[in-house]
């Protein structure tokens, strides 16, 4: 079986809008079958099927209908944990004004100082900061802050039972400006993070400072116009004294690929600019000389699998992100933060080399303008952190249209 010619469950469930159990029981009503993998026995779909499949599932993308909304007024956002600006960039375009931003990392703030001189940056730790003056006055806080776990006291968890936690930073900001709403973006993985209790905190916690929490989703980059497979978990809070709720962004029906995002075409007027870019060791280099677009560790000679893979190659699991070589075609892996990294490759579809940094930031759909500072090290941590700028701009639309129903 050539790899590159099929698709993984989670790859068609990407594609087709649908999650895995949905396509399991496709699968096993003769709607739409999948074969065994030999090595694995996991399910693969060969890849005219799938897209035959979306053709004529999806329909045609111009029907899509825009997210867009115009605001009413100026609306403002204070935006904690801000990163290289990926979050902030997509609400300034979506209208929302950012009136301050807060970021630990030095060379990320230059990087936000260097792009906007009239951005507000408050360099540094939160906790050495106080956001009363902002008490009234902004209405949105956003955060991305990580993904810690609490020290439970009793049944609910308290503002203070998460001290020392950046979430408690988080919401201490929440509850000195008073938003008419904030939210929060973090892993998929917050879902399950000890059980589904730091979640459960985190709810109880905003609860207690005066917000209802929406129902939480895991927002697909894919749906909202970014050719990469990211998933961000999004936690909206809804101060109480508003009756209505926050509307997550309709997805888009079009999937935009790697070609849409390196070359010209409807995401970008021009192809990549030129820049700075990792490398792979030599080593590494002649293993995946061998992987062919769309394939990846399996591709390989058996003995070389055993060799690249050591003791992984034994453990279950299909791995598919190892040795991985991207295809025009098909949307990027979720980048990481350095991108030569053993075991999650994100291999150029025609050169043996991980991706750049500007073809990094087109995969995130930064504006080709949006320079990045410190080290290329420094840049890919950047850009490998950051909210895909077009998924901001999205749930920057669903923020104004609660904004415009609020103060019409």
């Amino acid at each position: 079986m050539v790899i590159k010619d099929y698709y993984t469950l989670s790859e068609a469930s990407d594609l087709l809008g649908k999650n895995k159990e949905t396509l399991r029981r496709w699968d096993n009503e003769g709607k739409l079958s999948a074969v065994r993998e030999p090595m694995s026995g996991y399910r693969v779909y060969k890849k005219q099927d799938i897209d035959l499949f979306k053709d004529f599932f999806a329909g045609s993308a111009e029907g899509d209908t825009s997210n867009f909304v115009e605001p009413l007024k100026q609306y403002t956002v204070l935006e904690l944990f801000a990163g290289a600006g990926g979050l902030a960039i997509g609400l300034e375009q979506a209208g929302i004004k950012c009136v301050a931003l807060n970021e630990i990392d030095k060379y990320a703030c230059q990087t936000l100082r260097s792009n906007r001189p009239h951005w507000n940056v408050l360099e540094g730790d939160i906790s050495h900061y106080n956001f009363l003056e902002y008490k009234d006055q902004v209405d949105v806080v956003t955060g991305g802050f990580p993904c810690q776990s609490f020290s439970y006291a009793g049944k609910r968890l308290g503002l203070e039972d998460a001290r020392g936690t950046l979430f408690y930073e988080f919401a201490r900001a929440v509850k000195e400006v008073n938003p008419l709403i904030c939210v929060g973006e973090n892993v998929k993985g917050l879902l399950n993070h000890d059980g589904g209790n730091t979640l459960k905190g985190m709810i109880s916690i905003l609860d207690e400072i005066g917000y209802r929490v929406m129902p939480v989703q895991v927002l697909k980059a894919i749906n909202y116009k970014v050719p990469q497979k990211r998933e961000r978990l999004i936690l909206v809070g809804v101060r109480k004294d508003i009756s209505f709720d926050f509307e997550y962004p309709k997805p888009y029906k079009k999937i935009y690929n790697l070609s849409d995002a390196l070359k010209k075409g409807s995401l970008y007027d021009s192809d990549v600019p030129n820049s700075v870019g990792a490398k792979y060791p030599q080593s590494k280099k002649e293993v995946l000389d061998l992987v062919p677009q769309k394939g990846y560790w399996r591709d390989l000679p058996i003995d070389l699998q055993k060799q690249f893979m050591g003791k992984s190659f034994y453990l279950g699991g299909g791995k598919t992100g190892m040795a991985r070589r991207i295809g025009w075609d098909e949307p990027c892996l979720t980048l990481t933060c350095s991108p030569a990294q053993k075991q999650t490759e994100r291999c150029h579809p025609d050169e043996t080399r991980p991706f750049n940094v500007r073809e990094y930031a087109r995969i995130q759909t930064f504006p080709d303008d949006w320079e990045f500072r410190g080290s290329a090290a420094h840049q890919y941590k950047q850009i490998g952190n950051a909210v895909p700028v077009n998924l901001g701009k999205e749930v920057g639309y669903s923020i104004v249209s609660f904004l415009n129903r609020y103060y019409r």
